[in-house]
């Protein structure tokens, strides 16, 4: 085999593990509630500190990784994750397994950039550039749209210690493959890097999510919960400050005088709130209200991520030669909303298959592809090509950072108006809400901009 290609399906193979194991999870859910004897606002967790922690550490691990180089980072994140699916599937007690979990957000977070920078520097010319990073971008989507059908399958047949396990033995093969045939590309002077501010940020968001997912024991804990956010708001203020003042801060905040990239990242938080939220409550709505086994509702979300991947190849292309970011991003966003509206029309009418299938379809076989593809586009349509890196990063955390802030709000809201369904109909209108959200926001840029064109014809 050809180095290139043999660098490339490395780097893919680590994107397709950390790709995987954010969806994976989602249908082995029932089987750790039984086991741990647990409820779904305490088993939310597991989702919610992987993509914290993948989304918080994002950039940082994507400044490691051009400091000191893309093949350590890669092989770092490799290690991290190889060692904490170990340890996650074979934990004995939820706490462990939460742990876990969450230092496996970690691994993912230094995988992802050094993978995509290992491409981009092997592969040099734009028309192989271009291929490779689609067959690398391919295997990241192959990796969230099996990743329910893979769970649901290994969750029956084996155990929910397995969607953890399973990746050991994939990993250290990589990790091998990668130590021998990567390029030594590190560099020799190490710049500072601001982890302090990543560090603090990602404290500061737990303290969030936490306050925020307890608000409804306020009355029993009041000291603990009303701290943990006082705690979140003064950390982030310091993340704040410090990005300000630093000489090398983690993120520039003159990026953030874009209008395009502002819109993006809002957009993003609502698209992370709402698919890892999707997720989350289809594999309940499939296996406890519909009473199907996790292998059969895994087996019928399999169509989706092929239809993902169809969309993806012969119509994306043609749609974004008719559309800007913006208008796309509308159009994802009508699929996702359409989704969302089937399956809460379903819970009124006894879920009938049917329409429970047509929601998921809108949502992952179609919506999400379009969504994510125009959000990117429009995060770095106006910023300078030297700081595509971190406009890109930023599009990611706030996607990851809004998956887990947005999970803990919906679980936080059914916890306060309980249903007599696993997935209760305010679930399903917070989703509506997220989707309503970036249209909005997406709407009102398209407006603001034309405004502007018109003003300057005016004038001129």
């Amino acid at each position: 085999m050809d180095r290139k290609n043999l660098i490339l399906i490395l780097a893919s193979v680590g994107t397709f593990v950390e790709a995987l194991d954010i969806a994976i999870i989602n249908l082995t859910i029932p089987s750790i509630q039984d086991q741990f004897a647990i409820g779904s606002e305490t088993v939310q967790w597991l989702q919610t500190l992987y993509v914290l922690f993948f989304g918080g550490f994002l950039i940082i691990g994507g400044k490691l990784s051009d400091q000191i180089g893309s093949r350590k980072i890669f092989l770092l994140g490799l290690l991290i994750f190889m060692i904490t699916s170990f340890g996650a599937g074979m934990s004995a007690n939820f706490e462990i397994l939460a742990f876990f979990r969450a230092l496996q957000g970690l691994g993912a977070a230094f995988i992802m950039p050094s993978a995509m920078s290992i491409v981009t520097s092997t592969f040099k010319e734009d028309q192989e550039r271009s291929r490779a990073i689609g067959i690398f971008s391919s295997f990241a989507a192959i990796g969230s749209g099996s990743g329910l059908s893979l769970g649901g399958i290994i969750s029956t047949y084996l155990s929910w210690h397995w969607v953890f396990l399973i990746n050991v033995p994939i990993l250290l093969i990589t990790l091998v493959f990668a130590y021998k045939y990567l390029p030594k590309n590190e560099n020799t002077k190490f710049q500072k890097t601001d982890i302090v501010s990543g560090v603090l940020l990602i404290l500061g968001l737990l303290s969030l999510t936490y306050g925020t997912h307890e608000l409804i024991h306020i009355k029993e804990d009041t000291f603990v919960i009303v701290g943990s956010l006082i705690f979140a708001v003064l950390l982030l203020t310091v993340v704040f400050y410090r990005l300000k003042t630093v000489s090398e801060p983690l993120i520039s905040l003159t990026l953030f005088r874009h209008k395009s990239l502002m819109i993006s990242n809002l957009a993003f938080v609502a698209l992370g709130a709402f698919f890892i939220g999707f997720l989350f409550l289809i594999s309940l709505m499939l296996q406890k209200d519909m009473h199907h086994s996790a292998a059969s509702a895994g087996l019928m979300l399999v169509p989706y991520s092929v239809m993902s991947a169809l969309v993806a190849k012969f119509v994306l292309s043609h749609i974004s030669k008719k559309l800007n970011s913006a208008q796309m991003g509308i159009f994802g966003w009508s699929f996702m909303l359409t989704g969302a509206l089937s399956l809460l029309i379903s819970v009124y009418f006894g879920h009938p298959l049917t329409l429970v299938l047509i929601g998921a379809a809108c949502i992952s076989g179609v919506g999400m592809t379009f969504c994510f593809t125009a959000l990117s586009v429009l995060g770095i349509q106006d910023v300078q090509s030297s700081s595509y890196g971190v406009a890109s990063s930023l599009g990611s955390t706030s996607y990851f950072l809004g998956a887990g802030i947005g999970l803990s709000f919906m679980t936080l809201m059914s916890q306060i108006f309980p249903s007599k369904l696993a997935v209760g109909n305010l679930s399903l209108i917070i989703l509506i809400g997220y989707a309503v959200f970036a249209l909005g926001i997406l709407f009102y840029f398209i407006l603001k901009n034309l405004k502007m064109r018109t003003t300057k014809i005016a004038v001129s």
